[in-house]
């Protein structure tokens, strides 16, 4: 018997076993013997594969390959604040867009048709002001149009969306970093001459 025998045989183990389990209302047992990290990542295979690629033009339209080529119609500001976030995979916490300004106005003055510079500040500042609601409500539009065009769940790889990442230390001090980032794996990006 080859190695590839006794995968298939674990295969069919495994799906009988699953099913017994399943069928005993026992899924948290399931989800035990699966673990988090492993559950997460089986959730981002099924999920890539109906995933689209996102082609960004280079007159900064939005484009979903796999999805008949259909448009994300965005105005220039969620623009720029989508392609804020797609340069940064890492993630950014809203209360430190501040420091991001000069990258945000530049791609804010390339995605709009704005001659006058001062409102593009305008605007700008007001996105980073962790004073103003004006970057949840750009967020919010931006998934609002992500979710009219796929699955819940499909979105949630597009939009903008909360990542929390815990930091100690020491041995006392404990805080929480409030990482907003787009989950979309880079690879399914594709920039047409920018």
């Amino acid at each position: 018997m080859n190695g590839q025998d006794n995968f298939e045989e674990t295969f069919k183990l495994l799906k009988q076993q699953v099913k017994q389990l399943a069928s005993a209302g026992r899924k948290d047992l399931l989800l035990r013997a699966i673990g988090a990290s492993l559950l997460e990542e089986l959730l981002i295979e099924a999920a890539q594969a109906k995933l689209s690629r996102l082609l960004i033009t280079s007159d900064y339209r939005f484009i979903l390959v796999d999805y008949g080529n259909r448009e994300v119609e965005l105005q220039p500001v969620h623009k720029a604040v989508y392609l804020l976030f797609l340069a940064h995979p890492e993630g950014i916490e809203f209360k430190r867009l501040a420091e991001y300004r000069n990258e945000l106005t530049g791609y804010y003055m390339k995605t709009s048709r704005l001659s006058e510079k001062e409102k593009v500040i305008e605007s700008v500042d007001r996105l980073v002001d962790p004073l103003d609601n004006a970057i949840n409500e750009k967020c919010s539009r931006i998934k609002h149009v992500f979710t009219g065009l796929m699955d819940d769940y499909a979105a949630t790889y597009y939009i903008i969306s909360g990542h929390t990442r815990k930091h100690i230390a020491g041995s006392s001090r404990l805080w929480f970093e409030r990482l907003k980032v787009i989950t979309l794996p880079r690879h399914l990006v594709i920039y047409d001459r920018i």
